[in-house]
């Protein structure tokens, strides 16, 4: 059976993607330790601000650059959400490799335009589809490399399905996202919540280095001992703020069996619900990982989905607790065992699909569709003191879908100014999702988000960037703004990656 997507994690996670592997013709890593220059200049015999040699570009690429006047221009800037189809970007890049990234970021600086880079497309603010920019499309930079101690180098390009069956082949598992068609890159820099968070911890929390062309056009190693101010903020402070990536390593754990659930409770039961999974939560083993899922109506229903990193009969005996907890009756329960890869494509909502079918149909060869959406989120720093006051806030907002995903476990055991993803200890992430891009549907969303964010403080998740939040930076980065802003503006002193709620900006 296999789980509505838009039911589950209809807007997994990501903000701006960032990233991809490819080979690194042409150029090396920076030596370990090696230091950003001090200060750059825009060397003046460049063309003027906003004019770029096209075709001078397109000559230095592996890969593909697509202009406005070419025939596939339509189709390369389409990103997951058609909400933003009317944006018009100077050009994109479909690049091949780290050289032709150093090439772009190199046209686009010296040309002083905007350049954002993009993996899978999901941003929500549509900040890897800049009008009148240059879009490093790092869709072809793909791969998945498993070594020998386990480590696995994965293209930044490399959508999370293409992860997933990759690792599973080598018999190897990461912990990430649910969607199946987001970029690894987006998910792994704004921290990276997923199924198996509990026992394994964040997405981000498992990178191991990372290779990243800044703002000079350096392609550099940033790892705990080469660039570790980088590393520390490619770990959470959210895509396109630092340079672009070109790969990641990870470290991977053999694949687990899992065993995985759904619990459906009946209309007007949500407090008692949200209540009792908070207490199960706060307290679950790391091996339990749950969402608890809220479709906003007349009055609001519930459902809680989640994984278990074990058997199945163990997870139903932790299954009782949990629904004892909430003091209600299901009106539908059931649960399954699956292997790593089975898992991941029955949350990505392709248990009746294949591997190849699991992919983008827009770009990628397979059955999956866009989604035109409107979403933002907050962040349950602890359990709410009166769940009764989310049920009054989601009560009546037809199409709107509340997604509460857990954080207990591995990720709450690393330190707040450890990584640059500040709720370490938090209870659950909060996504607040509609399925539409109109006024109505902005007004709705904007209201639960201030509502719930009297409820929470000023918190969110960079994963779900939202460009009408208010004092953004305190709530994406908490502590860790001040030396994320830091970070931005050693690597790229210029603003070359300056979009509007970047790090530089913060």
């Amino acid at each position: 059976m296999a789980i509505n997507r838009r039911n589950l994690l209809r807007a997994a996670g990501l903000g701006v993607g960032l990233a991809a592997l490819g080979s690194a013709t042409g150029c090396v890593p920076s030596e370990p330790g090696a230091k950003p220059p001090a200060e750059t200049s825009v060397p003046t015999t460049e063309p003027p601000a906003g004019q770029v040699d096209w075709e001078g570009l397109r000559k230095r690429l592996g890969g593909t650059l697509n202009l406005p006047s070419d025939s596939g221009y339509s189709t390369a800037k389409l990103a997951f959400n058609p909400a933003f189809d009317s944006r018009q970007p100077a050009a994109i890049a479909q690049c091949a490799n780290a050289s032709d990234v150093q090439a772009c970021i190199t046209a686009a600086a010296n040309a002083r335009i905007p350049v954002a880079a993009r993996s899978g497309g999901h941003s929500y603010a549509g900040y890897s589809t800049p009008d009148n920019g240059l879009v490093v499309d790092l869709g072809r930079m793909t791969g998945v490399q498993v070594n020998a101690d386990g480590t696995a180098v994965i293209g930044a390009g490399t959508r999370l399905m293409d992860v997933y069956n990759g690792l599973a082949q080598a018999g190897r598992c990461l912990p990430a996202g649910s969607c199946p068609t987001v970029g690894i890159s987006g998910l792994t820099l704004g921290g990276g919540v997923g199924v198996l968070a509990g026992k394994y911890g964040l997405t981000c929390d498992n990178l191991v280095s990372a290779q990243v062309v800044t703002a000079d056009g350096t392609l550099r190693t940033a790892s705990a001992t080469s660039e570790p101010d980088l590393f520390w903020a490619l770990r959470g402070g959210g895509g396109g703020n630092f340079g672009i990536v070109t790969s990641f390593t990870f470290q991977t754990v053999a694949a687990p069996q899992l065993a995985v659930f759904q619990v459906r409770f009946p209309a007007g039961s949500l407090t008692d619900v949200l209540a009792g999974w908070q207490s199960f939560t706060a307290s679950a083993p790391d091996e339990f990982w749950s969402t608890l899922g809220i479709s906003a109506g007349s009055p609001p229903t519930c459902r809680i989905n989640g994984c278990y990193v074990g058997s199945e009969s163990a997870m139903n005996a932790l299954l009782d607790k949990l629904v004892a907890a909430t003091k209600t009756q299901p009106a539908n329960r059931y649960s399954l065992t699956k292997d790593y890869l089975s898992a991941m494509m029955y949350f990505g909502g392709c248990a009746n699909y294949s591997v190849d079918q699991c992919r983008p149909n827009w770009n990628g060869g397979g059955v999956l569709g866009r989604e035109t959406f409107t979403a933002s989120s907050r962040v349950l720093t602890k359990p709410l003191s009166d769940p009764s006051r989310l049920t009054a806030l989601v009560t009546g907002r037809e199409g709107m879908d509340i997604l509460l995903d857990s954080l207990s476990g591995a990720p709450s055991r690393i330190g707040a100014k450890d990584t640059a993803f500040p709720y370490r200890g938090a209870l659950a992430t909060a996504q607040i999702y509609v399925g539409a891009a109109t006024s109505a549907a902005r007004n709705s969303v904007n209201e639960v988000r201030d509502g719930l964010g009297d409820l929470t403080g000023n918190t969110a998740c960079v994963n779900y960037i939202d460009p009408g939040l208010s004092n953004w930076a305190s709530a994406y980065y908490g502590d860790n703004a001040s030396r994320l802003r830091d970070v931005a503006k050693r690597y790229d002193p210029h603003g070359v990656f300056a979009f509007d709620q970047s790090a530089s900006k913060v």
